[in-house]
């Protein structure tokens, strides 16, 4: 009882001069389903960054026997049962069946070949800095696809990992751009108040009248058609944000239109600091969390709206790579019906807007001062 009473003690004291800061992450550590979403998307960013030497094979090279390939399994038993040390995967062969006119592809159980780590497979660029060919894993033979082909040959693991790149980072960088413009605006129009509040609210509202779709429709069609991918990826981030601040702008708003007369805020007034020490030093600050939790909530909104104009063909376009474009091979339903792993792309954009939205939800639960640690 004595000990339990000390450790109780001992836990009140922390939580007494315990930071804002440390208290919103041991909550968010309690948080178990948010903590490991938080795990799944550092891992997926992870493979993103590296993705050259983690995706088995290069994501442009395409391999004429093998189009439309069905997705393979690594395995360590054979059809006999006899256990491997080296997994590896059965070799397959194309047959064209006459009756169907489909391209069917046959397991060839006589034909093995091993699973290699560091394996020697396509050249790339490492980072832009030095050119390699050594990848995570792979067969000497390019006969591994575990999530299947394209129409093409490719294969569809490694063009989802370096489609991730594109599809991942544009909700970061739009979230930043969206960021400094709902801080600003928001800020101004809490702060100042009056005639300028009135300006700025009216034309977030008519922002908000406009339905998504068909303003992001009108706003990519605007982009040159002779411009490269990384200008297009840049003016498609810059459409996501100019459309994505108008709700930070009203959090941000509303929190410095309730913190502008609180003590802290007229004191700083009455000792001479500056309008901007106020806002930077002050009031945001206070509500730094809460402005967290509304980005990280905010960054699906920008994932799935480059998903969308990809795969309606007016965002991201061949020969550049990201989820939205390798979606819009399953637009045809001849294609779902044969070849249903081309779908692929779109599981990965669920599991991360959910993971997105879980670990969002933490972060709002750990930055509510009421909610119990």
């Amino acid at each position: 009882m004595i000990e339990k009473n000390k450790t109780e003690k001992i836990s009140a004291e922390k939580l007494n001069i315990a930071s804002q800061w440390k208290l919103m992450r041991w909550k968010f550590y309690r948080h178990k389903v948010a903590v490991f979403s938080l795990i799944l998307l550092s891992f997926f960013y992870f493979v993103v960054i590296f993705g050259g030497f983690i995706s088995p094979y290069n994501a442009r090279q395409n391999d004429i026997r093998y189009k439309n390939a069905p997705p393979q399994r690594i395995r360590f038993f054979d059809e006999d049962g006899k256990f491997h040390f080296r997994p590896f995967v059965y070799g397959i062969e194309a047959e064209f069946n006459d009756k169907t006119f489909q391209t069917l592809y046959i397991r060839k159980t006589d034909v093995k070949h091993p699973v290699y780590l560091f394996v020697k497979g396509d050249p790339y660029q490492f980072w832009g800095l030095f050119t390699t060919d050594r990848h995570l894993f792979g067969t000497e033979e390019r006969a591994m696809f575990l999530m299947g082909t394209d129409r093409m040959g490719r294969d569809l693991l490694s063009r989802i990992i370096y489609g991730g790149r594109l599809s991942l980072t544009i909700g970061l960088v739009g979230i930043a751009c969206s960021f400094l413009l709902g801080i600003t605006i928001g800020g101004i129009s809490g702060y100042y108040g009056g005639r300028i509040d009135r300006f700025i609210q009216r034309t977030i509202e008519t922002i908000r009248s406009i339905p998504t779709i068909p303003l992001w429709m009108v706003l990519s069609i605007a982009l040159p058609p002779y411009w490269s991918v990384v200008k297009v990826y840049f003016g498609i981030v810059i459409i996501l944000s100019l459309i994505g601040w108008t709700g930070l702008a009203r959090v941000v708003r509303g929190k410095f239109m309730a913190l502008r007369k609180e003590d802290f805020v007229m004191a700083a007034i009455l000792n001479g600091a500056s309008e901007k020490k106020i806002i930077f030093q002050q009031l945001l600050p206070s509500f730094s969390s809460h402005i967290i939790a509304s980005l990280t909530l905010s960054v699906p909104g920008m994932i799935l709206g480059e998903t969308a104009l990809s795969f309606l063909g007016l965002g991201l376009q061949a020969p550049a790579i990201s989820w939205g474009v390798l979606l819009k091979d399953a637009q045809q339903i001849r294609v779902l019906a044969n070849t249903p792993w081309i779908l692929f792309p779109g599981l990965f954009v669920i599991i991360t807007i959910l993971a997105f939205n879980f670990v969002g939800d933490g972060i709002r639960d750990a930055a509510d001062p009421y909610s119990a640690i």
